[in-house]
């Protein structure tokens, strides 16, 4: 169902800045449509990318969140114009519902009209239990999807409770109409986590990245996010002195230039269809610092959806030069892997044939395809081989 966006977005309305080190066409705020009062929401269509600020703090302790939305579009607009003729449109800030469930409502209805669009919506929070607003709208189009947290922390409490923003992933987990098929976290801290939860994940086969791994080895992150279909960032995932304009914020975390790359990640990723940062709140934030990186990472993240490759239709192409595939046979098994290289992006995946007789392709790194010459089934192959039998 196809709705009429001017019922449910306030115009934008910022004022212009003290100074501006790149102005005209150059800047950012020149690379975009931008519905104001004089210029209404029209000819959506054309249009790939969504901005949506979502000035919520209900539901959340992080008060003062709602502010977000502002301080980072104030950001983002004094930074370059991305490369290229992407097209995107900010919405403005969405209109609060009278009750949080509401926002949610709303806001759930939004991003499933525009994914039938084919536009990406890029979600400004605002609090991230407005995550629940994402699951939804896959409910609603009946698409089974994958999401992928960046987060210190993992959102989820062994009791239910009232759905915030520090539980809002059992009020996905625990809902017999979502249609989330892989839950993946990037980043999360084990003394900031109870134990209980990350082994109940690891039961449900969710796939946990730590802090000090993903640092470690952060293009291992790629093939994740290469398989999401929706990214979320919170932005207490960033350490404190990089990112201090949060209620919960840690001493470590991603660097700033760390949170930026994996972003970028994001945006090259062939099946992500919904984005967003959320938890920025400007009453704690130092100089903007906190906001003026949420509008990197948004930067970051439109110019690698710019210079997106889209290969993953062209994997079950045969003799065609794109791809070069490698056989791999692991003795005292019946199993023989099917790799799958790029020769354009050096890229990797593992084709995956299911009881059902379909042919699946599984994101993967050239480390899993190297583990395999040693004579080890990767954990992806295994966790992905268990997902598509369910």
């Amino acid at each position: 169902m196809i709705i009429n966006l001017n019922d449910y977005f306030d115009p934008v309305c910022i004022e212009k800045p003290d100074y501006e080190f790149i102005s005209g066409a150059s800047s950012f705020s020149h690379n975009i449509t931008i519905h104001t009062d004089n210029n209404p929401i029209t000819g959506i269509e054309k249009y790939r990318i969504a901005f949506i600020g979502v000035p919520e703090e209900r539901s959340s302790v992080n008060n003062g969140c709602q502010k977000g939305p502002e301080a980072i579009r104030r950001s983002l607009y004094m930074l370059a114009r991305i490369p290229g003729k992407l097209k995107i449109i900010d919405l403005g800030n969405m209109k609060r519902g009278t009750n949080f469930s509401d926002t949610v409502s709303g806001l759930s209805e939004i991003i499933s009209s525009l994914i039938e669009l084919k536009i990406l919506p890029v979600i400004i929070g605002g609090n991230s239990s407005l995550i629940t607003a994402i699951d939804s709208s896959f409910s609603k189009l009946r698409h089974p999807y994958t999401l992928t947290s960046i987060d210190s922390r993992i959102d989820f409490q062994p009791e239910k409770k009232e759905t915030d923003s520090f539980s809002y992933l059992n009020n996905i987990l625990y809902n017999s109409k979502s249609t989330l098929i892989n839950l993946i976290n990037i980043g999360y801290q084990t003394y900031l986590n109870d134990q209980q939860v990350i082994n109940r994940l690891i039961r449900r086969k969710a796939d946990l990245m730590r802090l000090g791994d993903v640092r470690d080895a952060i293009h291992l992150t790629e093939p994740f996010l290469r398989d999401s279909d929706a990214i979320v960032i919170d932005i207490s995932s960033v350490r404190q002195s990089d990112a201090p304009g949060t209620i919960l914020p840690s001493p470590n975390g991603f660097y700033g230039e760390e949170i930026c790359l994996i972003a970028r990640y994001a945006g090259i990723s062939d099946k992500i269809k919904v984005f967003g940062v959320f938890e920025v709140n400007p009453d704690l934030d130092k100089g903007s610092q906190t906001s003026g990186l949420a509008a990197q990472i948004l930067w970051f993240f439109l110019e690698g959806f710019c210079q997106k490759q889209i290969e993953t239709p062209s994997l079950a192409k045969h003799n065609t030069g794109q791809f070069t595939r490698y056989h791999v046979h692991i003795s005292g098994t019946e199993e023989e892997l099917i790799f799958i290289k790029s020769n354009l992006t050096e890229r990797w995946w593992i084709e995956i044939n299911t009881d059902k007789g379909e042919t699946k392709y599984v994101a993967c790194s050239y480390e899993d395809y190297v583990q395999a010459n040693h004579n080890e089934i990767p954990q992806r192959w295994i966790k992905a081989i268990e997902r598509l039998s369910k």
